[in-house]
């Protein structure tokens, strides 16, 4: 049954208010998708309003007997203003996720009873193996219309691929003949369009410009941290309306956010750390622009639905145009002028490097998983962190492309292998990372376009998502020249110099052996005595952060001579000593032995023996371990089975031990078991205490 645009606009009016019109490719895939039953990939700048597209013709195919539409989106806490939009229509929409299980049976039943219209659930539900095996098939059954959102994220060309998106192959082979299908994104090149359309099927790919005409971007290279903290301080309040402040780590999402507090701004932190409740209190503050601005990392991305958002700025810039485009395009969608800017800095390459360390493994690690899961009986993830030399992130990110690729598959309790035969696409990785590195040199490039022949800003980003429409937008600091201001008060650059000077970060002491020690010979399990654990400790700084990590990196970076504590470094180090707060003074320092920085770590303890006037008790012993360096990049389990059996305390040293807490030398803490050993060692032998104390913390 057809459908007249008449029709559809008098839904969309009840949706976005009496004046609201379909654009000509939103009547497009309106009609493709209630008349013609099709496959639709719509490619549209964000706030062109494709939400509106799936929400109208969720109501039009209910009308003409069609089952629920079920809509796949990682952003369901975001959706909220779409769902009550939606309701204000007549359309009922629920979600199904980990914060409701209890509700899932209604859910089910009001499905079942043909009462809910509009069915949200994230990708990872998909492959939830409750959900998976009880509730897709059924659902998949009685689709009347399948939505992806943000489909980029299918593709592994693209620079979100998630692979728990590669189940909705599931979803598609499932539905019945005729179900119409739409994928939505805003941030697709023509690579990630034309594998994204693949996966479709015969798809119709509406395609449109990715202009807006509100956004005046512009790149504002300053010499250091200090100053763009101390920009951000003096100018935050100029920058139009409310915004985002986009950084690439936690750790610089806390240190931005808690100067400009201190600087009278108001500004909350928001990233993957914060709690979930406090994010959703974050949202709701920004969305009623009762703070000036969120400081985020790229967890507050895709979906965040602001139209008057009134300015983006980025400190430190993403890997990719792509990706920049994306978090840009969150600014301007219903205001005239919308300011984006990009302050990026030396350290960003570097982080660049650290999340390109991500990437799929190579096969050998690959066919090491695979060895190591029986077909039989399920094995969880932390055991297998014991016979597989993955970080837990990177580990499971694998397990989920082998699980698409039918090699593994989820269970409760775990995974199993299928014993289907595998490909490792050697190729294929190899173009993709590539493919990332190619973005990289295109981000360079954006950064330093400027000057005589230099190409308009938005045009660049437009061209790098393939854009066939991008033209110079005239608005931009290449089209226009610069519209902000460069000159930075003194006092404002002498705070954040202050700021960034601050040292110490607690370093929360280990509480639980890994699970799956004792295949590699760890003689620990369970909770950590607590006679025998380590005392909370402190470091100088994060080598993620932008204070105190900037200097660090130097120290640490691959093949960085060993030499004696510099004295900057050590007056951070008094500094921190100075502002530690202990219960007891330490009744002595004792130093760890270092295979790789030994000038390094011997000459930090006895200088903080000689300035704190407290003994020296020594070095512990080096009794065991693997070779210099053994497990620095592995996964816990691996790295403790490294040094688990590595250090004795000396007769000289216990000799001096006495039961007041001993304050515990090293140069950098990754994982923690060095120091978690180490202390047990002291703890043992007497220490009534044990206080880690390190230069930097490598997380």
């Amino acid at each position: 049954m057809g459908v007249e645009r008449d029709e559809a606009e008098a839904l969309l009016r009840r949706l976005a208010g009496p004046d609201a019109v379909l654009r000509d490719d939103q009547w497009r895939a309106v009609d493709a998708l209630v008349s013609d039953r099709s496959r639709v990939l719509l490619v549209q700048r964000t706030g062109f309003g494709k939400s509106a597209v799936y929400f109208v013709a969720t109501a039009l195919l209910r009308q003409r007997g069609a089952g629920p539409t079920v809509i796949v989106s990682p952003l369901l806490a975001l959706m909220r203003n779409q769902v009550e939009a939606a309701a204000g229509a007549g359309i009922r929409a629920v979600t199904i996720n980990s914060a409701n299980v209890t509700e899932w049976s209604a859910i089910e039943a009001d499905i079942a009873a043909g009462t809910v219209d509009v069915l949200l659930v994230s990708p990872e539900r998909l492959n939830n193996p409750d959900f998976r095996d009880r509730v897709l098939p059924g659902l998949a059954a009685s689709t009347g219309l399948l939505v992806v959102d943000e489909a980029h994220c299918v593709s592994d060309w693209g620079h979100d691929f998630r692979p728990d998106y590669r189940r909705i192959a599931t979803l598609l082979a499932g539905l019945r003949p005729g179900v119409p299908v739409l994928a939505t994104t805003a941030t697709a090149n023509a690579r990630v369009t034309a594998d994204v359309a693949e996966q479709l099927g015969d798809a119709l790919v509406l395609r449109g410009p990715l202009d807006r005409d509100s956004l005046r971007l512009g790149v504002l290279d300053l010499p250091g941290p200090a100053h763009r903290l101390a920009w951000l301080a003096a100018y935050l309040d100029e920058l139009p309306g409310s915004g985002i402040i986009y950084t690439l780590t936690v750790a610089a999402a806390d240190e931005v956010a808690d100067f400009l507090r201190d600087r009278g701004h108001s500004v909350v932190a928001y990233s993957g750390r914060t709690d979930t409740a406090e994010r959703a209190a974050a949202e709701a503050d920004l969305l009623a622009n009762t703070v000036k601005a969120l400081v985020a990392t790229s967890a507050l991305g895709m979906g965040f639905d602001k139209p008057d958002l009134g300015f983006v700025v980025h400190l430190g810039a993403p890997a990719s145009p792509i990706a920049y485009y994306q978090q840009v395009g969150r600014a301007g969608r219903a205001v005239e002028h919308a300011d984006v800017l990009l302050l990026p800095g030396r350290e960003d390459e570097a982080i660049w490097r650290y999340f390109a360390s991500l990437a799929f493994p190579p096969e050998d690690q690959v066919r090491a998983a695979l060895a190591a899961l029986s077909t039989d009986s399920p094995t969880s993830t932390p055991a297998l962190e014991s016979r597989v030399d993955l970080r837990r992130t990177r580990l499971e990110l694998m397990l989920k492309v082998l699980d698409v690729d039918g090699a593994v598959r989820r269970v409760r309790g775990g995974w199993l292998a299928t014993g289907e035969p595998w490909r490792y696409d050697a190729d294929r990785y190899a173009r993709i990372a590539a493919a990332r590195a190619a973005e990289q040199q295109s981000m360079r490039d954006y950064v330093r376009t400027a000057g005589d022949g230099a190409r308009c800003r938005l045009r660049f980003l437009r061209e790098a998502l393939d854009d066939p429409y991008a033209t110079d937008c005239g608005r931009c600091d290449v089209c226009l020249g610069p519209w902000y201001p460069v000159d930075l008060p003194a006092e404002a650059l002498d705070a954040a110099q202050r700021h960034l000077g601050r040292p110490g970060v607690v370093v929360d002491p280990r509480k639980m052996w890994p699970t799956g020690g004792s295949t590699l010979g760890i003689p620990h399990s369970g909770k950590i005595p607590a006679g025998e654990a380590a005392a909370a400790g402190r470091a100088l700084g994060r080598l993620s952060d932008i204070g105190w990590g900037t200097r660090l990196r130097g120290l640490f970076r691959p093949g960085a001579p060993d030499a004696e504590v510099t004295d900057e470094v050590f007056r951070g180090v008094v500094d921190v000593l100075a502002g530690w707060g202990w219960d007891r003074r330490p009744v002595g320092v004792v130093a760890l032995p270092s295979r790789t920085r030994p000038a390094l770590v011997s000459s930090l303890a006895a200088r903080i023996s000689s300035v704190g006037r407290l003994p020296y008790l020594g070095e512990l012993a080096r009794v065991g371990g693997g070779p210099p360096g053994a497990g620095a990049g592995s996964n816990a389990v691996r790295r403790l089975a490294a040094v688990h059996d590595a250090f004795a305390v000396p007769d000289a040293v216990a000799e001096r031990l006495s039961d007041g807490p001993v304050l515990l030398v090293d140069d950098v803490v990754g994982t923690g078991w060095t120091m978690t050993v180490a202390a047990r060692a002291l703890r043992l032998a007497g220490a009534g205490e044990v206080l880690p104390l390190a230069l930097a913390v490598d997380g």
